[in-house]
């Protein structure tokens, strides 16, 4: 089933050195562009991270340092890349708890905010595993009748996401779900805003998920000692754990949302200094 495209998705997949969003580097990058008219425009090129590749991940992607030596940095290659995804879609398998926030931050480290906000992140990966729970391999092979024979290339992981959604639209298009919440919906439809929404782990904050939303909307911590408490009673209780946190080894992204949200703390207490005054003394 071809995708119906209220504007351009870029199916992508990033081979790295490593997995830590913080401190790790792109040694390639593959792009599928897919515009509405059915268009599709593909770009593959190796990057050098400016920092050794452990040998560990060269094992698993075929890339050495050797591989990368004379290619152009992220830093290099940037503005182009951004001029190429920018208001378009993204989509990728296991995307959004990888792929996404590393990109975010290779941009955030050259001085480029590549803001998400408004675009759908379709994550073939999450609705995959709702739907069948298995690995990219098994579901290129089971969506498509196809062996994915280069499994950890980027492009033929990218091209091999890019159509295992498309028969993933013609196998669910009737599909009933029903949810914890014993909801029954049909989530699987040819529209990318409901398929970023389907595709969605959780209602984290920030693209590494250390700050959630609970069921009630509220920003909780989501992670460590204080997982799954309001952020806004820690800072009341622990106002160190913010200090903490802003010093600590944590993505550009991730600074960005906790200084935010600390922000949004210390305007809560003036309100309420305000209004304790104002009960005292009248208005």
């Amino acid at each position: 089933m071809k995708l119906k495209l209220k504007r351009p998705i870029c199916f992508f997949d990033l081979e790295t050195t490593g997995t830590n969003i913080s401190s790790d580097r792109i040694v390639e990058i593959a792009i599928t562009k897919v515009y509405p008219d059915g268009k599709e425009e593909v770009k593959c090129r190796k990057l050098n991270p400016t920092i050794p590749i452990p040998i560990e991940a060269s094992l698993v992607h075929g890339i050495y340092d050797e591989d990368i030596k004379d290619e152009k940095t992220f830093a290099q290659v940037a503005k182009g890349l951004f001029e190429l995804i920018k208001g378009c879609d993204l989509g990728g398998f296991n995307s959004n708890k990888f792929d996404v926030p590393l990109l975010v931050e290779e941009f955030y480290r050259v001085g480029i905010e590549f803001d998400i906000a408004k675009i759908n992140l379709v994550d073939v990966q999450n609705i995959f595993h709702q739907m069948e729970q298995r690995t990219l391999v098994a579901a290129y092979k089971f969506y498509c009748n196809k062996d994915l024979t280069d499994a950890h290339s980027a492009e033929a992981d990218t091209n091999a996401t890019y159509e295992v959604l498309q028969a993933m639209l013609d196998k669910y298009q009737k599909t009933e779900f029903i949810n914890q919440d014993k909801e029954v919906s049909i989530p699987v439809v040819n529209d990318m805003e409901k398929l970023a929404e389907f595709s969605k782990r959780n209602n984290n904050i920030d693209l590494a998920g250390r700050f959630a939303f609970n069921k009630n909307k509220i920003a909780c911590f989501n992670f460590g000692k204080h997982k799954g408490k309001p952020v806004e009673e820690v800072f009341s209780k622990e106002d160190s754990y913010y200090h903490w946190m802003k010093k600590g080894e944590f993505s550009r992204d991730t600074i960005r949302h906790l200084e935010n949200l600390w922000e949004n703390h210390q305007k809560n207490n003036e309100n309420k200094k305000l209004q304790l005054l104002q009960e005292k003394f009248g208005k």
